[in-house]
This record gives C-alpha cells, sequence and structure tokens, in this order.
C-alpha cells in the first residue's frame, strides 16, 4: 500500500469535515442522497430520469471523496445534490472513477470543473482517454447510438495535470483514519479499479460485482464488450472476498449487506452465464437467444417498466456480445498456440 498522492497535501484543502453516522431509521433529506454507513452517503445521479439506477458516493471526511460521477447527463443532478450537502467548489478533495464506461465516468470533466481542487483518480489503462476522450466517445456513439445523446451525453476532457493514475493497493487519505484502498479488479473491463473504504468497510465495486437493480431484484454478470475477461471476473470477485468488506455498494444499484453471500452469488451466476454462452458459441448458436431462454425466469414478475432499465443498462444482448468477443479471442489465441 502507498500514500504517496493525498488530497490536500498542497495545503490550505477543503474542510467539510462533518460526518453522517449511519442511522437506519433516519429519513433522508430530499436531494441529497442517503446515508447508508458512517460517513457514506449514496448519491441516485437519476440516468434517464430513472430513479435507483445510478449511483455515485460521497465517502466524506477532512478530504471528502466522490465515487463516480454517473453519465455527463446526470452532472446537473448530481452537483445539485452535493451542494445540498453542503460542499463548496473548494470542498471537494478527490474523485474517482471504477472505470472509464459513460455511465460511470461521462460527468468527470464537467465536476472537474465544478471542483478545481479534486484530483480525478482512474485506473492506469483508462487516464489517457479522460484527458483525450475522442476515441471513447467515437467508440461510445457507435455502441449506443441515438441513446448516447438523448441518455447518457458525451465526456468532456480531463486537464492531464489533473489526473492521478491510481496503482493497485495505493491509498487515497479522506482523513486521518480514513483511506481508499486501490484494488485492481479487471474482467469487466481491462480498467476497472475498485475502493475498500477502511473506516466503513464498504467495497464500491462498480461494475465488477454485476448489476443489481432494487426494481429488478436479481444480480446479473456485467459481461460488456470490447475487454471481458471470465477468468479475470472471477479472480477480481475473489480478491474482493479476500478483503472481508462489511458491505458491497454497487453502482448499479446501491449497497449490499450480505458481502460474503453477494459474491459467492456473483461467482456462481457468472460461471452459469458463461456456461451458457460457451455452449452456444461451440453449437454455433446465438448466444443472446441462449441466455435470454436460460434465464428468462430470472425475470418473472418484474414490470415491463423495471425491464426496460434492466434491459439498457445491463441487456442480454450486450452481455452476449461481451462473451462472444472472449469466447473469439481465447479461440483464436487456442488455434495459434496449435
Amino acid at each position: 500500500m502507498t500514500d504517496s498522492h493525498l488530497p490536500g497535501d498542497s495545503g490550505g484543502g477543503p474542510h467539510h469535515h462533518h460526518i453522517h453516522p449511519y442511522d437506519p431509521d433516519a429519513v433522508g433529506v430530499p436531494g441529497a442522497g442517503r446515508t447508508i454507513a458512517d460517513g457514506v452517503i449514496e448519491l441516485d445521479t437519476l440516468l434517464g430520469g430513472w430513479e435507483r439506477v445510478t449511483a455515485g458516493y460521497l465517502i466524506e471526511g477532512p478530504e471528502p471523496v466522490l465515487v463516480e460521477t454517473g453519465s455527463q447527463s446526470s452532472v446537473p443532478v448530481l452537483l445539485a445534490q452535493l451542494d445540498a450537502l453542503g460542499l463548496g467548489p473548494e470542498d471537494l478533495a478527490g474523485v474517482v472513477v471504477t472505470h472509464i464506461h459513460l455511465d460511470h465516468a461521462g460527468g468527470v470533466g464537467d465536476v472537474a470543473r465544478a471542483f478545481p481542487k479534486a484530483t480525478v483518480y482512474v485506473h492506469p489503462k483508462g487516464a489517457r482517454h479522460l484527458a483525450d476522450p475522442a476515441k471513447l466517445v467515437d467508440s461510445a456513439a457507435r455502441v449506443y447510438g441515438p441513446l448516447l445523446d438523448t441518455l447518457y451525453g458525451r465526456l468532456d476532457p480531463t486537464p492531464p495535470e489533473r489526473l492521478h493514475v491510481l496503482e493497485d493497493g495505493e491509498a487515497i487519505r479522506v482523513g486521518p483514519n480514513r483511506l481508499l484502498i486501490a484494488v485492481d479488479s479487471p474482467g469487466h473491463a481491462k480498467h476497472h479499479v475498485a475502493l475498500h473504504d477502511s473506516l466503513s468497510g464498504v467495497l464500491f465495486a462498480g461494475d465488477a460485482v454485476g448489476v443489481k437493480l432494487p426494481d429488478a431484484g436479481v444480480l446479473r454478470p456485467s459481461t460488456p464488450p470490447p475487454d471481458f475477461d471470465l477468468h479475470q471476473a472471477l479472480h477480481s470477485l475473489r480478491r474482493f472476498a479476500d478483503r472481508r468488506p462489511t458491505g458491497i455498494a454497487l453502482a448499479h444499484y446501491g449497497l449490499l449487506r450480505d458481502p460474503g453471500d453477494v459474491l459467492e452469488e456473483a461467482d456462481g451466476t457468472l460461471r452459469r452465464w458463461a456456461e451458457v454462452a460457451e455452449a452456444a458459441f461451440h453449437q454455433g448458436k446465438d448466444i443472446a437467444a441462449a441466455l435470454a431462454i436460460e434465464f428468462e425466469s430470472d425475470m418473472v414478475g418484474v414490470s415491463d417498466e423495471h425491464r426496460e432499465k434492466l434491459d439498457i443498462m445491463n441487456g442480454v444482448h450486450s452481455n452476449a456480445a461481451g462473451m462472444h468477443r472472449w469466447l473469439s479471442t481465447r479461440q483464436v489465441a487456442g488455434d495459434a498456440k496449435d
């Protein structure tokens, strides 16, 4: 673990010292997030106007840190919540994106502008795309089509001098008794990093554990192209379990309070999806169709409205495309060895 780059080291940093204690019976203040653990505030970034689909998390302390910005389209909602919590432009010390997909990092350029003292932390394989997002946005435009502008928005550049590459095991200091420890966690994406909070014990898992929308109920793996890798994803889940977190905070969506069971379920579910995909792939069948048939029962009782949310955020077709690319790449690698 290193502590080489601490927000606010230059002196005179933020002064937002108040920590909201967790109270399970407390009623949240509308528009100001919800306290889910001591000094951890869940911020619903309302992608597409939908509630409980995309989350950011404010980690409170003398040097407060925001985990995830959400999409560019969510920035006004996010900034309004941070303002309601009393964070002024000089008060945010750091912003971490778990990975550079637009539903997690699309707002980072705007948030960096709004909080000029905040350091922006990103995985080593994602930093160049935040500094120069043209290639990333172009790729996203091909994937999302019209949804890019109507749902997500784009991504403004972050000045390179504001970026800090976050190495595995590195610590971001939020306060004298609070560190966020970076956990390199590829699989969902090669540029994925999770954060483990030393004070609350909560692990901010991005998409590495999967997607579980409260209104859909089912935990699904998230295996999109272009760089989903099953073995890396399973290894990341084992790394999370080894850290023995007190809870798992998903970007989609919220805190899951039985981390051992959640990680075991995530491992088993991911393996089952991969088995179905691999069988279809080797039989020359359509992977998306095979997955849809096999896992349709997961969606029994879920309304059409909530199915639509899940399909957009974590659809079978996206997962199938990621599985297909992974299987094809592995097959090509195998052929090259023969």
